[in-house]
């Protein structure tokens, strides 16, 4: 099966909110077209999945937490998350935490299409 990956990165509110309801959207029809879903979360905007301070971020975790329950597999980058003191927070909300760098090998060994935000 083909792998489309949602890679959020940008922290401003517009990729944080449309980089996890794209994926919703997608994933709705997915699986008619034989393709998978996921999303993973770097850089300034993994840092948002532990705040709450504007209404983006209010939207971007409910978002996250929402693919989480659909089955879709949300990923961040573990390093940054035990740095900051969230892995077990992160990990108890089903967020998958593994090394950045292995992710983005993995995505290209998959052939994986990836869409930025």
């Amino acid at each position: 099966m083909k792998n489309t990956v949602f890679y959020v990165f940008h922290d401003d509110d517009d990729s944080l909110t449309l980089g996890t309801r794209v994926p919703q959207r997608v994933a709705e029809v997915a699986v008619t077209h034989r393709v998978g879903v996921e999303v993973f979360i770097f850089g300034p905007a993994q840092k948002h999945l532990s705040l709450l301070a504007s209404d983006a971020d209010v939207q971007f975790n409910r978002q996250i937490d929402e693919l989480v329950a659909d089955g879709i597999r949300v990923g961040a980058c573990i390093n940054a998350a035990q740095a900051a003191g969230v892995d077990k927070s992160l990990s108890q909300r089903g967020i998958t935490l593994t090394v950045a760098r292995d992710e983005f090998l993995r995505f290209t060994r998959e052939g994986a299409t990836v869409i930025s935000f």
